[in-house]
Parts: C-alpha cells; structure tokens; sequence
C-alpha cells in the first residue's frame, strides 16, 4: 500500500523546488520587487492555486528560502564541531571546514546575493549568523582581557564573508577545499585566536 503522507511529502517538496527554481531564474533577470507570482508560477508552469497552498506573498518563499540556506550554513559552521565542543585551530584539519561545501551547495543563492546584490540584506544576515556561531566558541579562547569579543567575532565573521565573496566574485575559482585550507591556514598565522 502507498504511503500517501510520504507521497504528499514528495510532491509538496518537489512543488516548493520548482517555486524556488522559477524565483532564482526570474532573480536573475530583474530585480525581485519587479517579480510578480505570475511570473514565478508561469516560470515553474504551475497556477496561482498552487502557489498560495503554500505560500501567502512571493516574500514568504524568499524568507523560506533564505531560512532554510541560513539554517545549512549554521550547520556546516558547527562541523568541525561535531566530536567535539570546542573549537582548536592549532589541531583544525581542512578537511573539517563545511562552509565553502555549503557555499557551493548554494552557489546560485551566493551569486545573486554578492554579484547581482538581489537579495538586500542578506548579507547582514549572514554575518549576524557567523557572529552568532562564533560568539558561542570564541568564550574558550584565552584572549587579552582588552580584547572585546563582539568586536573579535564581528571582525571573524566579515572576514569569512569576505573570502566568501572574493571566492564568488571570482566565479568559484578555487575548490571548496582549497578555499577551506586557506581559511584554516589564516587562522592558524592570527595571533588573537590562539589558546
């Protein structure tokens, strides 16, 4: 017997793919607040009917979209985590480092935020979500006490940014796991992350 939840499951996920595809093409041509939820279900060939079961405004499926990325980056961020709670980047291997695979998991979402600047605010997004994760492993470090450790997770998190955008901007010249061993080998020659 078919599993009609599983089923349903499938064709809810594989309608909100489709929503998602048509809005990054049509992002990719004008500027969002120009889009209209015609256009975004004429470009994945469903009706309107079917845009509104699951969504209410084109905003609700940006914010979904961006949700769910935000909440990968996150976890690519914890991974060198995993085994264990705190964060050494004398004994940080490469091949631990997540975020440039979930970068380029999402290197269409990447591009329209830093080449096409389609998704203002974005970015702010995103470094409020590294200064967050960072915040949360920075407390082990053995700093100066002068050191002001939103400043320090601020100053981190523009900085991952930063090779983020210089990786896009260079239409994704490198690999994911060069671009993590050059991130490892920076953190390894700042003198402030240091235990």
């Amino acid at each position: 017997m078919l599993n009609t939840n599983t089923t349903g499951d499938k064709r809810i996920k594989r309608t909100k793919n489709a929503l998602t595809q048509a809005l990054f093409a049509l992002m990719a041509t004008k500027a969002f607040k120009d889009i209209t939820i015609t256009d975004i279900v004429n470009e994945a060939d469903y009706n309107r009917g079917t845009f509104y079961r699951h969504y209410k405004y084109k905003e609700d499926l940006l914010d979904e979209i961006l949700g769910e990325v935000i909440a990968d980056l996150a976890k690519s961020y914890k991974e060198p985590l995993r085994n264990n709670n705190k964060l050494d980047i004398r004994t940080l291997n490469a091949s631990a480092v997540k975020i440039f695979d979930h970068v380029w998991e999402h290197k269409h979402v990447y591009q329209l935020v830093i080449k096409a600047n389609a998704l203002p605010g974005f970015q702010k997004r995103i470094t409020d979500e590294l200064n967050t994760l960072l915040l949360q492993n920075i407390y082990h470090a053995k700093l100066d006490d002068t050191i002001n450790l939103n400043l320090l997770s601020s100053y981190q998190s523009y900085a991952i940014l930063g090779l983020i955008i210089e990786w896009v901007n260079d239409d994704f010249k490198y690999s994911p796991p060069y671009m993590a061993e050059q991130l490892v080998g920076i953190l390894k020659i700042n003198p402030t992350l240091q235990d």
